[in-house]
């Protein structure tokens, strides 16, 4: 089952997508349809990074007394 939208993009989208399209020799519609594929595949591929700066503590976690190059 196919379906359709449409979107509205700026020119630096527009642009990057024409010349996707005219480098690769596929259509616009498939340069697109493979991005989203690729954001489809990579979402909840690294569930750890939602805890990325959520911690605290020293900005180096490797100071350690004895082992410090300062």
């Amino acid at each position: 089952m196919s379906h359709t939208i449409t979107i509205r993009l700026n020119k630096n989208l527009a642009d990057w997508l024409a010349e996707t399209a005219r480098r690769t020799g596929v259509s616009q519609g498939k340069v697109v349809r493979d991005q989203l594929e690729k954001a489809k595949a990579s979402v909840g591929s690294r569930p750890h990074m939602r805890w990325a700066g959520c911690t605290s503590g020293p900005k180096d976690l490797s100071i350690r007394k004895g082992f410090s190059k300062g």
